[in-house]
């Protein structure tokens, strides 16, 4: 017999990855969510394993002092899964986040290190900074977010963590007939906004009017992008360095966390003029740009990027330095076709699901003196860890951001350097 849907009382004992907390009751494991550590809660089961439950704290009966009350209305058990840590303190929430991090790598890669979260400026309430949006539209073409681990729809009349060039354009206020998800995009440097829409059928119908202007893109099957109207993208900035980002590219959601990621990467790495400098995921450049105008015109900076778009955002950002070189394809077989480059430093931001064994080896194989991996997911981190002290490079610095506030997600930087420097060389191959 199942135990969805009926309740249970339990103390919650600790946080877990993903926007849990867990706690015990009768010896099984429970995952519970809008709960926080220490508290006493009612639980209504949701979801039943062999090894363990999960649920909702439906009732709180013993409330933990870091508790707050979440600033959204479509925050909480059966509602919006967009955030996780609404209903805790902002500091509470990096404290949390935190105690993710060090338990990943202590339990994937042994590594003993207690990891601080650090604020990230202008958004001390954690609400108004996601620059990318996607609305999920219902069968009456209705905008909302998704509920957590599923595919119903929550209206919702506002997003209260979007970036307020999201809300001005009003996606949630009009009817998208036809369409199955809308994805909002605005830059945090200019007034650039752009809306990506995925038609539930192949020919694009009449689109409603949005209270703001904006480009208008769509989207394909195999996530291919095509211009309606309007620019293709957005422009960013960084400390006075102007960025192209296609609408359906990656950059960062947090306006700051650009700026402040690159910084941290330029002083994890100082750079020297006539050094070799890889950016692996390179994106839209960001990194590759500063990298490049740290090693000068005598050292080169090389990128690879695995997305069309992505790439010729790169390269037309980058268009003015002679010592960049950006490659398309995937990052793991540029690797290989570059294995007789000898690296200076290494800078790699991948995707969620990390950059992988052979990956890790090739960039080993560079032989870079320092390497700067940024993360956004500490278990892909953490494995990947293992792997680079398997190849002799050591952990010596990590710093975690709180990039995504009211969610459970942090930005990593990890910072590596091998354990037997070898001597610098100059042929670069």
């Amino acid at each position: 017999m199942t135990r969805v849907g009926t309740e249970l009382e339990l103390t919650v004992d600790d946080v877990a990855h993903g926007g849990w907390c867990v706690g015990r009751h009768d010896d099984q494991v429970v995952f519970v969510r809008h709960t926080l550590p220490g508290e006493r809660v009612r639980v209504r089961v949701t979801e039943e394993t062999s090894r363990f439950l999960r649920g909702d704290a439906v009732d709180v009966l013993e409330a933990s002092p870091d508790r707050v009350e979440a600033p959204c209305a479509f925050a909480g058990p059966g509602k919006c899964g967009g955030c996780d840590w609404q209903h805790a303190s902002p500091e509470s929430q990096r404290r949390l986040k935190g105690r993710v991090v060090t338990e990943q790598l202590r339990r994937i890669a042994g590594i003993e290190r207690e990891v601080e979260v650090e604020e990230l400026p202008g958004t001390p309430d954690g609400l108004g900074w996601r620059t990318r949006v996607r609305f999920s539209v219902d069968e009456d073409g209705h905008a909302g977010l998704r509920r957590h681990r599923s595919h119903e729809v929550e209206p919702v009349d506002r997003c209260l963590i979007a970036h307020p060039g999201v809300t001005e354009l009003g996606i949630p206020e009009v009817r998208w007939n036809g369409v199955r998800d809308v994805e909002a995009v605005a830059s945090a440097a200019r007034a650039d906004r752009a809306v990506i829409v995925n038609p539930v059928q192949a020919k694009l119908g009449t689109l409603p009017e949005l209270k703001a202007s904006s480009a208008v893109l769509r989207r394909f099957k195999g996530n291919r992008i095509q211009q309606v109207r309007g620019r293709k993208g957005v422009r960013e900035n960084v400390d006075g360095r102007e960025f192209r980002v296609s609408a359906g590219g990656f950059w960062q959601v947090h306006p700051e966390a650009g700026r402040v990621l690159t910084h941290a990467v330029l002083d994890a790495l100082g750079p020297k003029p006539g050094e070799t400098a890889l950016d692996l995921f390179c994106g839209a450049g960001l990194f590759t740009r500063f990298l490049a105008e740290a090693v000068g015109p005598e050292g080169r900076a090389m990128g690879v990027e695995s997305g069309a778009d992505a790439v010729r955002d790169a390269r037309y950002n980058l268009r003015d330095l002679e010592q960049v070189r950006i490659e398309q394809g995937d990052a793991t077989a540029q690797l290989r076709e570059w294995a007789d480059v000898r690296a200076d430093v290494v800078a790699l931001d991948p995707p969620r699901a990390g950059a992988g064994k052979e990956a890790v080896n090739l960039i080993a194989g560079t032989r870079p003196r320092a390497i700067a991996y940024v993360s956004c997911d500490p278990a892909t981190l953490a494995r990947d860890l293992a792997e680079f002290e398997r190849r002799k490079y050591r952990l010596t610095e990590l710093r975690a951001f709180d990039a995504f506030p009211m969610t459970h997600h942090v930005e990593c930087l990890a910072v590596l350097e091998p354990l037997n420097p070898a001597p610098r060389h100059r042929d670069q191959g």
